[in-house]
């Protein structure tokens, strides 16, 4: 196998996050804003890797507010999935458009080698969830995205959660009451947004009888429950969808003020990543092993003759 690639199939990273979300344990989903991260989160021991629509959008220097395109989100989905053995779940915003299109994004992420995609109930085009003004579209509408979703997928390990953005908009009850018709049309896994305290963490997860995803976002709604906390609630999921992507562009910041005001990046070289440690995270080693397999491979020379001619 080329070396730098995953090492096992999509199906089993599929069947490794059913698993995990059957576990009764907490799965920790960190945010990847590149292949590279991705591959960070991998070495560092994490149950899964989460690409966000926000931080997509982010990278393209765009608002979240629905700009960015399957053809991108799915891209980077590949990107990141093709590189860790960890299963890896995607933001699909609202599917990418009307039911149809929902059906087509599922294809494209399961041929992107993801693990599973989550929907939500925003209107089209949306905005981040933590953001005031939201608007979801009637109950009626989400049910038939995650039914197109659920229809549409060939590998039935393939993990459809459905986000519900309605504890903004029409209040905790009408959050729950919805999240539970999604569960009857087929969502394997919910998705919470913009809860406001832990008494409300509790109340889904009394409510509902599915796997429950946190979402850890800094800066938000809800507050920053920790691990222990999240397992005792018991949610079965929890993303920090922009936090390296946060702490990369503080760095980055610091880093450029430095250039700019100093002339030099000295003094910052001891908190950057060295290259012998950039080599071992993209496995240089492998990589120039196959390398000078190929520059010594000799091309056998076919033999001629009669007893290869046939006289």
């Amino acid at each position: 196998m080329p070396p730098g690639l995953a090492r096992t199939t999509p199906a089993e990273r599929r069947q490794a996050l059913r698993e995990g979300l059957a576990s009764g344990r907490l799965l920790r989903f960190p945010g990847a804003f590149s292949p590279l991260v991705a591959r960070t989160i991998t070495e560092y021991g994490f149950d899964g890797v989460y690409v966000s629509g926000a931080v997509v959008a982010a990278d393209l220097a765009l608002p979240d507010i629905g700009l960015t395109t399957l053809t991108e989100v799915a891209g980077r989905g590949q990107q990141i999935a093709r590189v860790t053995d960890l299963p890896v779940l995607i933001d699909a915003d609202t599917g990418f458009g009307e039911p149809a299109n929902v059906s087509r994004s599922i294809t494209i992420f399961e041929e992107a080698g993801l693990a599973g995609c989550h929907l939500e109930d925003q209107v089209n085009p949306k905005r981040c969830g933590h953001l005031d003004h939201k608007q979801v579209v009637p109950s009626a509408d989400m049910l038939q995205r995650i039914r197109a979703a659920v229809l549409a997928r060939r590998d039935p390990g393939f993990v459809i959660c459905a986000r519900t953005d309605a504890r903004a908009v029409e209040g905790l009850d009408a959050a729950i009451e919805r999240a539970r018709a999604y569960v009857d049309a087929g969502a394997d896994l919910i998705f919470p947004e913009a809860l406001q305290d832990e008494r409300e963490f509790a109340a889904f997860r009394e409510a509902v009888d599915v796997p429950l995803l946190a979402n850890m976002t800094e800066f938000g709604r809800s507050p920053l429950l920790d691990v222990a906390t999240l397992t005792d609630l018991g949610y079965n999921a929890v993303i920090w969808p922009v936090t390296t992507l946060r702490a990369a562009m503080g760095t980055v910041e610091e880093t450029l003020e430095t250039l700019r005001d100093q002339g030099t990046q000295r003094e910052l070289v001891d908190r950057m990543q060295t290259r012998a440690r950039l080599y071992e995270l993209i496995d240089y080693d492998a990589y120039r092993a196959v390398d000078q397999d190929l520059v010594d491979f000799e091309i056998p020379v076919r033999p001629t003759g009669p007893e290869t001619t046939g006289e």
